[in-house]
């Protein structure tokens, strides 16, 4: 069962993920062991009214209301609005989601809440409209071992505002030379297997990982980055990086490994995720994958899909941004380009944040010293929209499945893998997980709308064409605009 926590953007409130048990008289399903819940009835707590409901699982995209009671979906059907309800959310004109997900996050607890925690990296993602994230193992110490991964686990079901689930190192410290307890970490809570921020550099080591991996059910997730033509470099290797007198960073570091990896897992038929594919060649090297019937998955990042290379230099041309400097590296507009075809055609199934919050300090440094990586929860969902749906390459629909049910199934947390818990989807009895978006809402990213510890970005100042603007998690709003408090009351709509 997925963690939870009481925090909040709009004050702190008890927040339970417990099963409610049946209404007298109701039978359990035989889908789970887990209790049933009771059909729609005058339990209702929260009823959202007249919504886009756009659920990419079902293909259910129309106008509707949902019901929640004890947490749970009651109901989603038209002319819900005459019944009783302790809250009702007038949601004409908004589109209501099921609760995003982000399976790539650093919420760097712990050893490093300096940057974040898991209190403020999830109340940065509800804010973002995400009501699941998926935390990175690189910590201090690393989740390499079961207990780490129940620790994780156990304390964000107290502090975090969304549910929390850990991503396990594939070696021990992330060092790349012993394997870690892949299976015991599985069965701990583990959603996921990568030893991200390094890459398992070794092509021995990597196939024990990709059958053990395999053996636990989990996907794995490279950092797909051949250090031996890195050493040393911050950046694309591009004429930026020659103007700046700066090492540079090839798209083949990203290329070869990921080649490697695909070759390395045809007998095993591991399912193998590239995290933040930045290369327009990787994007050619999955989508043949893929065309073989290879188990490979890739994501985008907002920034990868948003910027290039130019970003980390000031206006000046000659001065540097090192809010713009990431892992893999912001690269060329070909690549850019190479990257939202790949949305479009399906062979980047999922996208995701890469949230990785650094100190002002830090960040200050000159370039080379500087660490990689940018905040990225609050911005997401605009980014996304500017780079795909604005320019007619997806639609909504598209969307939101790269953002819930894909991501959902990557770290086994859809229905088919946890039944009536099942997230990224909406149906009757399942979680009430929901983002509801303004799809006219116009922004500007400000400090103010930054809820991690962090300030790490160059989004600041960018106008926005839409929001998410409430995020419920199992039927609790952990977030919402200022404007939306002139749609809720006690009364139907």
């Amino acid at each position: 069962m997925g963690p939870a926590g009481r925090h909040s953007s709009i004050g702190p409130r008890p927040f339970s993920l417990h099963t409610p048990s049946p209404a007298p008289g109701v039978q359990p399903r035989r889908h789970s062991d887990r209790p049933a819940f009771a059909p729609y009835s005058s339990l209702v707590r929260t009823l959202i009214c007249s919504a886009r409901v756009i659920d990419p699982a079902s293909g259910l995209d129309r106008t509707a209301d949902i019901a929640i009671a004890d947490g749970r979906i009651a109901a989603i059907d038209r002319g819900l609005s005459a019944s009783p309800a302790d809250r009702v959310i007038d949601a004409r004109g908004l589109i209501a989601a099921p609760g995003l997900i982000d399976p790539h996050v650093h919420l760097r607890e712990p050893g490093q809440t300096h940057k974040e925690d898991l209190a403020s990296g999830s109340a940065a993602a509800v804010a973002g409209g995400f009501a699941t994230v998926c935390c990175m193992p690189n910590t201090t110490p690393a989740l390499d071992a079961p207990e780490l991964v129940e620790w994780v686990l156990s304390k964000s079901r107290t502090t975090a505002a969304c549910r929390v689930f850990p991503v396990a190192a594939a070696t021990t410290g992330r060092k790349g030379e012993h394997m870690s307890e892949i299976a015991s970490c599985a069965r701990a809570g583990a959603v996921g297997i990568s030893d991200d921020g390094e890459v398992v550099a070794s092509a021995g080591m990597m196939r024990q990982v990709l059958q053990n991996t395999a053996h636990a059910g989990l996907a794995f997730m490279q950092h797909c980055q051949e250090p031996t033509l890195t050493a040393g470099a911050s950046m694309h290797a591009g004429q930026v990086a020659l103007r700046l007198g700066l090492l540079g960073w090839p798209r083949e570091a990203e290329e070869i490994i990921i080649e490697r990896d695909i070759r390395l897992n045809r007998p095993i038929h591991c399912r193998y995720h590239v995290q933040h594919i930045s290369s327009g060649h990787s994007v050619e090297i999955v989508r043949r994958a893929r065309a073989e019937g290879q188990p490979v998955t890739a994501e985008a990042s907002p920034h990868h899909l948003t910027l290039t290379h130019e970003a980390c230099a000031w206006p000046d041309g000659h001065s540097y941004n090192a809010d713009a400097k990431m892992n893999p590296p912001l690269r060329e507009q070909a690549d850019v380009d190479a990257l939202i075809a790949g949305v479009a055609d399906g062979t980047i199934t999922i996208l995701a944040t890469d949230h990785a919050p650094h100190t002002p300090d830090e960040k200050a440094r000159p370039f080379e010293e500087a660490p990689f990586g940018i905040i990225g929860l609050e911005s997401a969902l605009g980014l996304y929209y500017d780079a795909l749906v604005a320019p007619g390459h997806i639609d909504w629909p598209a969307l939101l499945a790269l953002m819930t049910i894909h991501p959902a199934r990557l770290c086994n947390l859809d229905r088919a893998h946890r039944g009536d818990e099942g997230l990224g989807e909406l149906f009757v009895g399942g979680p009430a997980d929901l983002t509801l978006i303004d799809p006219a809402c116009r922004w500007t990213f400000s400090e103010s709308d930054i809820h991690s510890k962090s300030r790490n970005t160059p989004f600041l100042g960018r106008a926005f064409q839409v929001r998410a603007v409430a995020t419920l998690v199992a039927g609790t709003v952990r977030s919402a605009c200022g404007c939306m408090a002139e749609r809720s009351g006690a009364a139907a709509c």
